[in-house]
């Protein structure tokens, strides 16, 4: 039976047409919405160490996930970094890569632990299970003082230098945009800002600090680089 020529045309074309749109490169899906957050202090200058983070994220992405772990070193006789911002639920190691010896420990409601004289990585990490504020100390030398902010979130970043923090793959809605510093003069809550995302937003913190109150490093503990390790 013949075939009628404009069936066969019909034929052709569509297939014509599967053909060109397998060839196209399929669609990217879009990013994930953005914050990109500027804290200043109330006098205009950049504020390093300041941790941006959701209030509210409602169902978060990977929920249920264990967070990645963490590292709160020692070194030169001090804490690095000064503020490390992690998950509730986070594994943060503790190495000493001084060759003296270090005793870290905290009183805070958030985490009470020590870890007595050692150099070198404890065996067993510090799970931080609670939100809040932890403060860091060393029994042995008293200028060594840093801060662990546990959240109860993924979604948060710590400003650098120039006091900017972008906060990555945040889901779409609204939401609510904190920040928290070791010597901010309010309390976390009262600095919420609200957003509403679809393709991204920015932030303006301008916040007041408290005078720094870590005891000053003595003259006769000057770090000397013969005295630590590699």
């Amino acid at each position: 039976m013949r075939i009628p020529r404009l069936l066969t045309a019909g034929l052709a074309a569509g297939t014509l047409a599967f053909a060109i749109a397998a060839l196209r490169p399929p669609t990217a899906p879009a990013a994930a919405p953005a914050v990109d957050a500027v804290v200043k202090d109330d006098k205009g200058r950049p504020v390093e160490d300041a941790v941006v983070y959701l209030a509210q994220t409602g169902a978060a992405a990977g929920a249920g996930t264990l967070p990645a772990a963490a590292v709160m070193d020692q070194w030169k006789q001090e804490f690095i970094p000064y503020a490390l911002p992690v998950e509730v639920g986070t594994a943060v190691d503790f190495p000493n890569r001084d060759n003296i010896r270090h005793h870290v420990y905290s009183v805070s409601p958030a985490k009470k632990f020590e870890l007595p004289l050692y150099i070198g990585t404890p065996a067993a990490p510090v799970v931080f299970d609670k939100p809040g504020p932890v403060v860091l100390g060393c029994n042995i030398h008293d200028w060594m003082v840093a801060y662990i902010y546990v959240l109860p979130t993924p979604h948060f970043a710590k400003t650098g230098a120039d006091g900017k923090a972008r906060l990555e793959n945040v889901p779409p809605g609204a939401h609510e945009v904190r920040v928290w510093h070791p010597r901010l003069k309010v309390d976390t809550e009262t600095t919420g800002q609200r957003v509403t995302l679809a393709a991204g937003a920015a932030v303006t913190f301008t916040v007041g600090l408290k005078r720094e109150s870590r005891k000053p490093r003595p003259a006769g503990s000057r770090y000397d680089p013969s005295q630590q390790g590699n």
